[in-house]
């Protein structure tokens, strides 16, 4: 095969499958090794090849690691271990006790004498140091050229199991690093509550629980996600994303909205009911910047894109302050309050006029719920009049004494 062509080759595997030419080339010298170690071999070998892609030139190496006396078993251990099933050297090649070092049975194959190694293999070029026990020495084997169809086969399978794992690891670093961040996809397929989502080199999972309540998902629809996590499984990593957890909705809003990917306007909180409403509240300490203005737009126009990619979901945009009476009040807009009273324990009693109850507290109580969440306080809603109405200590006392 022409050379050229063949690093197309690789480099055309490398762009497809998101992976580096190195760990391509990684994934053919692991292949031919194999195959070598097949057709050429000895059990219990270790074989490395390097492959130089320029060249289309193999050259192979059996590894052998370095051992004095005090590594290996005596023969002695030997037959105690033969006699101890549960220590048996023939389950375990490699013991280690403690601190002490490991201890292997000497195979001709895998390890050298350290006195063979002084003697008979000189020392990497640029090296001083003599051959110390534990290190590794490559010794030169004959090229090979032809293989057989199982030794083919075998390498065969090798490739594309370091091409599975290498996109694992790709997949995982990249993901992982994107963690917290949103991703545009497109829907591929459904199964059951699950749906899986392309977001370029993988498939992602938006499971049931992450899903927008009553939104609907069908093939070649193109989304934004939140990438919640990356899960490590043994099939290989998982992006899992989402579409119902709060951040989605302030990290919308900073694609949005420049003052927010700036830091100009930072968003102090955010409450979301996913598929019913959401409240976010936004605070900036720069002079002549309008926080609400900022992630409304003009003419509505940022604060509509954001309610468009969430299926028409409702947005309140409010004011954060410092003042827990003022927060509380604009935390339960659109409702007008009348007065908030602070009370023991982190609670909150707010009243409204009778006109503005069911708005303070919104449908099945959701807007009262958000506001709580939002600000962290106990929000116990009450109408003036009621409260006109209801008797003090003092009154109570007097009306007894009648």
């Amino acid at each position: 095969m022409d050379i050229k062509l063949f690093k197309g080759a690789l480099d055309q595997i490398a762009k497809e499958r998101g992976i580096s030419s190195e760990k391509i080339i990684e994934t053919i010298e692991a292949a031919i090794a194999t195959a070598y170690k097949k057709d050429y071999g000895k059990k219990g070998q270790k074989i490395k090849a390097k492959f130089n892609p320029v060249s289309g030139d193999v050259k192979f190496w059996q590894v052998k690691t370095v051992v004095d006396s005090s590594m290996l078993y005596t023969e002695e251990e030997i037959e105690q271990l033969k006699e101890n099933p549960q220590a048996s050297v023939f389950q375990a090649e490699e013991t280690t006790e403690g601190d002490l070092p490991k201890k292997f049975v000497f195979n001709e194959e895998k390890h050298i004498m350290l006195t063979d190694a002084k003697k008979d293999y000189p020392l990497p070029a640029g090296r001083q140091a003599k051959w110390q026990a534990g290190e590794e020495i490559e010794i030169p084997l004959t090229p090979k050229q032809n293989y057989g169809r199982i030794a083919a086969q075998t390498a065969k399978q090798v490739i594309l199991q370091k091409i599975r794992e290498a996109e694992k690891e790709t997949i995982s670093s990249e993901y992982k690093s994107k963690e917290g961040e949103i991703i545009s996809g497109v829907i591929q397929r459904i199964e059951g509550h699950i749906v899986f989502v392309d977001i370029g080199k993988t498939l992602a999972v938006l499971n049931r629980e992450e899903q927008i309540p009553g939104e609907f998902y069908k093939p070649g629809q193109r989304l934004k996600f939140y990438i919640l996590k990356v899960e490590d499984t043994p099939k290989g990593s998982v992006v899992v994303i989402s579409r119902a957890y709060p951040k989605l909705v302030s990290k919308l809003f900073e694609l949005e909205t420049p003052e927010i990917a700036a830091g100009t306007v930072i968003i102090k909180s955010i409450a979301r009911e996913s598929g019913f409403r959401t409240k976010i509240a936004v605070f900036s300490e720069e002079k002549g910047v309008d926080p609400i203005g900022a992630c409304v737009g003009q003419r509505g126009t940022r604060i509509m894109a954001v309610i468009n990619e969430l299926g028409g979901e409702k947005i309140d945009v409010i004011p954060w302050d410092k003042n827990p009476e003022k927060y509380i009040a604009n935390s339960l807009a659109p409702a007008k309050i009348t007065e908030v009273r602070i009370e023991e324990k982190n609670t909150a009693t707010v009243f409204v006029s009778e006109d503005q109850l069911s708005l303070a507290i919104g449908k099945d109580g959701r807007n009262v719920r958000l506001a709580a969440n939002l600000t962290g306080w106990k929000i116990d809603i009450k109408t003036k009049e009621s409260s006109e109405e209801e008797p003090t200590e003092e009154n109570k006392k007097e009306s007894s004494e009648e």
